[in-house]
């Protein structure tokens, strides 16, 4: 094992405070030489430069400042950024990539609530439960007294996933606990053989859409994804199917998805929009067809100590030179891969 590197914690103080207990700050001082404090937000005055400039190792996450030329030509030292969030998208540049500095994200490690949180709200839309919870007049008259929701059932339903992601996968996999449900993918990129070994089939979306009575978008936001659910596609899904969104607002077109559902034939549970927040006059805020929770799938709370966990294996492999697991590569920045 070759000796400790120099380690910088980068981010907010509200992030550095959930990620790091105590136990998890032992474990990084036994991995790294640390400063005390170890933790910094920013990145420009003379004392950060100063601890930048020996630093060969930054653990990044949420309201870390932008690791801009200029900041990192004040670390000359630096080999690693290890980032205990998703993207890394807004955080560095190009520059990173030619200094040849290694970049791990903890995306896979996040994936995990919000795949729980998606099968959550596909087990709930068979119900149309948050929808009979949100209408005064049919909360609380009875299942018999129901109607306008279509089947309230989860047994052999036709579940659709666009976007074969590292959300999507998981998500395919967590529905394995409705085992009469049918699971279908929609993505260009996915590999048939592997789709069907997760257990589902791949289609193109608009063969998907007519078949479905949940509607999972997992898809990455590009240009080319803006919509990519718009009126067109939310049109050919069956009466009383629901879509949920816990990828990017951008996705679908909220307009759109808004109209469908204010003419009582679509659902939606949307943990994302577009714009976020909702402005207070969107049609999205005043049906009881719509769920909208504010961004909460991804890592909060005590979740958050998965992701700490994550960045610190990956420091414990990167000082023994072993393998990183979940490395971002200029390959992945250039494809778009690394949000």
């Amino acid at each position: 094992m070759q000796s400790k590197p120099h380690a910088l914690v980068v981010m907010s103080r509200p992030s550095f405070e959930a990620h790091f207990d105590s136990p998890r700050l032992r474990r990084l001082a036994a991995l790294a030489d640390i400063d005390d404090p170890c933790w910094t937000d920013e990145l420009d005055s003379p004392a950060a430069r100063a601890r930048l400039a020996r630093a060969e190792v930054l653990l990044t996450s949420w309201g870390a400042p932008e690791l801009t030329p200029d900041r990192l030509a004040a670390a000359p030292r630096l080999k690693a950024v290890l980032h205990g969030a998703g993207s890394v998208r807004g955080l560095m540049g190009d520059e990173v990539w030619s200094r040849g500095i290694r970049v791990t994200s903890a995306a896979d490690a996040n994936a995990v609530p919000v795949a729980e949180y998606t099968l959550a709200a596909i087990i709930f839309a068979g119900k149309k439960a948050p929808f009979l919870a949100a209408s005064a007049k049919d909360a609380y008259g009875g299942w018999g007294s129901v109607t306008g929701y279509g089947d309230l059932s989860n047994f052999e339903r036709c579940v659709g996933i666009v976007g074969f992601s590292r959300i999507g996968r998981r998500v395919v996999d967590l529905l394995k606990v409705l085992p009469a449900t049918t699971v279908l993918v929609a993505d260009p990129y996915a590999d048939p053989a592997d789709v069907a070994r997760a257990g589902a089939t791949l289609v193109p979306l608009d063969e998907m859409l007519p078949r479905v009575h949940v509607l999972s978008v997992h898809a990455p936001e590009l240009a080319e994804t803006r919509h990519l659910i718009g009126a067109g596609e939310l049109s050919r899904l069956p009466d009383m199917a629901t879509v949920i969104n816990t990828a990017r607002g951008s996705l679908v077109d909220a307009d759109a998805l808004a109209a469908e559902c204010a003419a009582g034939r679509l659902f939606a549970i949307l943990d994302v929009t577009d714009p976020e927040p909702l402005p207070g006059d969107s049609p999205l805020r005043h049906t009881a067809r719509v769920m909208v929770t504010p961004h909460i799938a991804g890592s909060l709370g005590s979740e958050i100590g998965r992701l700490t966990d994550h960045v610190l294996d990956e420091l414990a492999r990167w000082t023994r030179s072993l393998p990183l697991r979940a490395e971002i590569t200029a390959e992945h920045w250039a494809l778009g891969l690394s949000a």
